[in-house]
């Protein structure tokens, strides 16, 4: 018999920070600081989205200003270095190593943070740099979209795509804290701005119908940017989010249902379809109604369900179509890449009424490619029908 010398087991606890404010930089500023060097002075390297740079050309100097303004607390070890955001951040190592290079070259220890500003896939690469340099250096996040506050961004979790798979290669480490800085919202692309609604919608159908309501009823007002909407929706998101991470029992999903992952199966492999010119977020709506449509043919009843998620979708401005969802021989690998990320185990998970998460470890092709064809053709009210026409 096999025996180990010794065994044991231990647990290691974790406050998981998310916190939400406008102007972190200025008006919050000292509260920043405090939080960053609350042992004592603290070296930081601050690392940011390109893209925020050239939307908002003035953030590099006032994040540079706010680190000297509270210096020796802040300890700044070079001017905010500058980074490729978007899918670019992922496809590749060269974010990576870059920050690890910095991390190495400007003294960046255990000790020290990474003070990381930008779009959900940058996060996601200079959060796998800060993860394995030194085996773990603390970061604090600054998610600068409505996808990164509402969801990415405020998880714990980091990765970049390889090999044609998406996230193959991550961690799970939880960031030191997350602050979800509204200001950073207001130079987003349409397309950008709307992102995180996705999953807003997504996160409301599985936890909370209210949200669902007051989404509906605020779609005018979101698609015209009303930035005190968008933020109370995206707050109450990324607080939802949290609490599934810290109340339920899984937050490095060992387990095999992963609920957040509603509707993802289809958005990822779209993303990797189009070569990521689909955005996650309009990926993530699609993803939704295929999976929305499928639950209610396999039901076999009659459902407004997924005729009122897409009235919301369109409302709040998302596009509902793509050339991809055309090869659906294509599209249905995503259910074994889904597979392959759960150890070999289906776990899809379907809603039936808001609220109200069920799963399922089959699929039935036939009924899912009759779910596809009905996003296609939804002008024709096939949505509706649940049936092709």
């Amino acid at each position: 018999m096999f025996e180990l010398p010794s065994s044991g087991s231990f647990s290691v606890q974790w406050t998981h920070r998310v916190l939400c404010c406008r102007d972190t930089f200025g008006a919050h500023g000292e509260a920043m600081a405090q939080l960053i060097a609350a042992d004592g002075p603290t070296r930081v390297l601050a690392v940011l989205d390109e893209g925020l740079c050239t939307a908002q050309p003035e953030l590099k100097s006032v994040v540079a200003d706010w680190m000297a303004a509270h210096q020796p607390d802040i300890a700044c070890v070079s001017e905010p270095m500058v980074v490729p955001g978007g899918e670019r951040a992922k496809n590749d190592r060269g974010v990576v190593d870059s920050v690890i290079r910095s991390i190495h070259e400007r003294g960046i220890c255990r000790r020290s943070v990474v003070l990381a500003i930008g779009g959900g896939a940058m996060l996601d690469a200079v959060g796998l740099a800060a993860a394995t340099a030194h085996r773990g250096v603390r970061i604090v996040r600054c998610p600068s979209t409505t996808l990164a506050q509402a969801d990415a961004g405020v998880g714990v979790k980091n990765g970049i795509n390889a090999l044609g798979a998406k996230n193959l290669i991550g961690t799970f480490a939880p960031p030191l804290a997350v602050i979800n800085d509204s200001l950073l919202l207001t130079s987003l692309s349409e397309t950008d701005w709307r992102a995180g609604l996705s999953e807003a919608v997504k996160v409301a159908l599985l936890k909370a119908p209210d949200l669902l309501d007051t989404i509906e009823q605020r779609s005018l007002m979101l698609r015209g940017r009303d930035l005190d909407a968008m933020e109370d929706i995206v707050n109450t998101t990324a607080d939802l989010h949290v609490a599934h991470i810290v109340q339920g029992g899984d937050p490095f999903e060992s387990h095999r249902a992963r609920p957040l992952d509603f509707g993802h199966w289809s958005a990822h492999q779209l993303e990797l379809m189009t070569g990521f010119r689909l955005s996650h977020g309009d990926a993530v709506a699609i993803g939704l109604l295929i999976d929305l449509q499928y639950g209610q043919l396999l039901r076999g009843a009659h459902s407004e369900l997924t005729r009122r998620i897409a009235a919301c979708f369109e409302a709040l401005g998302f596009p509902l179509q793509c050339d991809a969802l055309g090869d659906e021989d294509r599209l249905l690998l995503g259910i074994e890449r889904f597979r392959e990320h759960l150890g070999g185990q289906l776990a899809i998970t379907l809603v039936g009424e808001p609220g109200q998460p069920a799963e399922v470890d089959v699929i039935d092709e036939s009924l899912m490619r009759q779910a596809i064809r009905l996003v296609v053709q939804r002008g024709a009210d096939g949505l509706a029908r649940g049936r092709v026409g």
